[in-house]
């Protein structure tokens, strides 16, 4: 009987926890993306990229960077032709309930455009919500943008999984791992009185 009311109790613990809502607070997180273009989709040439594209968005800082550890599907992705990989950065920030928004631009900066550019909004919940707007830009001699590509999408991902958010002929990779997250318990070896 006591055997009984102490795996009772065990369960009922175990329910409990996977049932009562998750309080997040803001802790480490690595951030690991892939913007990829689909050569097989048609490109949809969108209007140029507003000269405003990081409004309200912090730039990562340069310490946050960190070596990509994704490099394996990379080449997958190189070798395959079906895929054109644009844009690879790994870095760690903070992430809570509320939304953190980070600038991401790559390749030469000319009167504040990039060949590649845009903002990365991140927000805990059971799932994490990720809003991603990115421009991939022609820059002209002239130092202007004369065509512009654009992926916006936002989805609900899984942390620790590598999720593919599909905008059409641009695609985006994304990894947020825990660095901060507490190892599971150990199991008990006996089940207390």
């Amino acid at each position: 009987m006591r055997l009984f009311r102490s795996l009772t109790l065990l369960i009922t613990s175990l329910l409990m926890a996977l049932l009562a809502p998750a309080v997040f607070a803001d802790d480490l997180y690595q951030i690991e993306m892939i913007l990829v273009r689909q050569n097989a989709v048609p490109a949809i040439v969108s209007r140029a990229a507003p000269e405003d594209w990081d409004a309200g968005a912090q730039r990562i800082n340069p310490d946050s960077l960190r070596t990509p550890s994704l490099n394996g599907e990379v080449e997958k992705l190189t070798a395959s032709n079906e895929y054109e990989v644009l844009l690879h950065k790994t870095w760690q920030q903070n992430l809570g309930e509320e939304a953190t928004k980070v600038a991401i631009s790559d390749g030469k900066e000319q009167f504040g455009q990039f060949p590649i550019e845009g903002t990365l909004s991140v927000k805990l919940g059971r799932f994490t919500d990720v809003d991603a707007d990115f421009w991939v830009n022609q820059i002209s001699t002239d130092g202007l943008v004369t065509a512009s590509e654009r992926l916006k999408t936002d989805s609900h991902t899984k942390n620790g999984q590598l999720n593919f958010l599909d905008a059409g002929h641009l695609g985006l990779l994304i990894k947020i791992t825990s660095l901060t997250a507490p190892a599971p318990p150990p199991v008990p070896e006996e089940i207390p009185d």
